[in-house]
């Protein structure tokens, strides 16, 4: 199918259209009727998406179902996928319909809450499926803005503050990201990413208001987009605005942040720091490694001292992209398998931990862990999903964490085992916080009074969930189906990445050898 892509990103935001022009008026009806939309576009998306990957090939490494067309101003609108971006558009239309389903409580505004989530929809898919640089900038900078509008409408008490930190953070980070690529453009003469990926830009190493920068203009380059993906990521020391985000965010909010929007920082040093700037990824290398490695502890600690549910598993989220970002730039088939598969499997878990939350905070209206204790026995089909996803979050042997959080270690055990043995002290931190939380709040004896008449999850709860269960179990008991379309691509980008460095080390050499 012609614009298979295309029709995909774009189901979202003709909803959104049909519900701003035609649905009026703030009644019941119009309210069940803007869910009801969302819900049926969000999962015809998915459906959509689905020829996606049962079109797709893994054994061919190049872009595939790419749509190209001629914009204004000679500016170029390129999609495709490869084997490293077609699951994150699936990941992003798998769990929209879950957040959709999971709004159905909201009572105000529901007609722009509906809209804001479809047209983040779009923007997300965007980013995953962008083959030109500006089209990329566009998507990428884009989502922020629905987002915001989610927070800052529909969250918590301080949701301004939270929104306007999310705001600044990400987009403070991505004018470093902006100037690099105007400069990669007239390197290069070309927006086209998968010309970019080919092209070598200057590794000569110079010096800087009195400063040698080693690998010349690939690591100004590289930290210039670190700068973004860092803060998307969110990686350790610019992670600050994530618990507040959170924690004010609706849980719809929460679920779409932790586990797509976060993503968007893994996968674009994927798409541009290791293939495009070899030589400036592997001078920065021990210092990312350090940095994730400090995150992953550091955070996990913090989540030990936690009295707000929401803020232990956002601190949790931090720590886990800490084993992504380590993955990633131990620049092996194991590390980067591991931090792709780390990445998918944290969409669900995080994803259904936050939903988790949701379910009680509808009763209760309180995150406070003190507020809870001895759910099991008024909620033994919450107390047994809510067992099922901390254990997974933990690294369950059988469950998807177990198989990220492996292969990540295993790559960067073979590239610094120092960072490998610190990062490997972050699982029994992990178990500590996850298991902590869950005594808690599930275990125990049922002593509150106003905890007595609570009820367990509906039949609209557990249709949530199921999804979300099966996908978290499949990929623990058979990881195949992700690396074997991962696979291929993700070593086609390690050869390319060995094969610049050792072209960037000779021109290197070459260089000196003339001067």
């Amino acid at each position: 199918m012609d614009n298979l892509l295309s029709i995909t990103t774009f189901i979202p935001t003709i909803a959104a259209a049909i519900l701003l022009i035609f649905l009026r008026g703030e009644d019941e009806a119009a309210q069940r009727n803007a869910k009801w939309v969302a819900l049926i576009a969000t999962s015809l998306t998915f459906i959509v998406s689905l020829f996606i990957l049962f079109g797709f090939d893994p054994s061919d490494t190049g872009f595939q179902f790419v749509e190209e067309h001629n914009w204004l101003l000679g500016l170029k609108y390129k999609m495709g996928v490869d084997g490293i971006s077609v699951l994150f558009v699936l990941l992003t239309t798998f769990i929209m319909p879950l957040t959709i389903a999971a709004s159905w409580n909201v009572t105000t505004r529901v007609k722009e809450y509906m809209i804001a989530f479809l047209i983040l929809e779009t923007l997300m898919l965007g980013v995953f499926m962008a083959l030109d640089l500006v089209l990329f900038y566009l998507f990428f900078e884009a989502g922020l803005i629905p987002m915001f509008l989610i927070i800052g409408i529909w969250g918590g008490k301080e949701r301004i503050y939270a929104s306007f930190k999310f705001f600044l953070y990400t987009f403070l980070g991505s004018v470093l990201m902006l100037v690099a690529m105007v400069a990669m453009f007239a390197d290069a003469g070309s927006t086209d990413i998968p010309t970019l990926m080919n092209h070598q830009f200057g590794s000569e190493s110079f010096s800087l208001l009195g400063i040698q920068i080693v690998g010349g203009a690939q690591t100004l380059m590289f930290i210039a987009f670190f700068a973004s993906f860092a803060v998307k990521m969110p990686m350790w020391p610019v992670h600050t605005w994530l618990p507040d985000a959170h924690v004010q965010a609706p849980t719809a909010g929460s679920v779409v942040l932790a586990a797509i929007l976060l993503k968007m920082g893994g996968y674009g040093f994927l798409r541009f720091s290791l293939p495009m700037f070899p030589i400036g990824s592997e001078v920065m290398t021990p210092l990312v490694l350090w940095m994730s490695a400090i995150a992953i502890v550091y955070t996990s600690l913090v989540a030990l001292a936690q009295e707000d549910m929401k803020k232990l598993i956002a601190y949790s989220s931090v720590a886990h992209m800490g084993y992504v970002t380590m993955g990633i730039f131990a620049a092996n088939q194991q590390g980067i398998d591991g931090a792709i598969f780390q990445m998918i499997s944290h969409g669900f878990i995080s994803g259904a931990l936050f939903l988790c939350v949701g379910v009680i905070y509808d009763r209760m209206h309180t995150r406070d862990i003190d507020a809870y204790g001895g759910l099991v026995n008024r909620m033994p089909a919450y107390a047994l999903i809510f067992m099922l996803f901390t254990m997974a979050n933990v690294g369950l042997p059988g469950t998807s964490g177990f198989v990220g959080e492996f292969l990540t270690l295993m790559g960067i055990f073979q590239v610094n085992t120092w960072v490998a043995m610190v990062a490997t002290s972050g699982v029994i931190l992990s178990a500590a916080y996850a298991l902590w939380l869950y005594r808690r709040v599930v275990m125990g004896d049922l002593i509150k009074e106003s905890l007595k008449s609570i009820t367990d999850m509906g039949r609209r709860e557990r249709a949530i969930f199921a999804p979300l269960v099966v996908m978290t179990i499949l990929l623990g008991v058979y990881p195949a189906l992700v690396t074997d379309i991962i696979g291929p691509s993700v070593e086609a980008l390690i050869t390319n990445y060995d094969t610049a460095l050792a072209d960037g080390r000779a021109a290197s050499q070459t260089a000196a050898v003339s001067h």
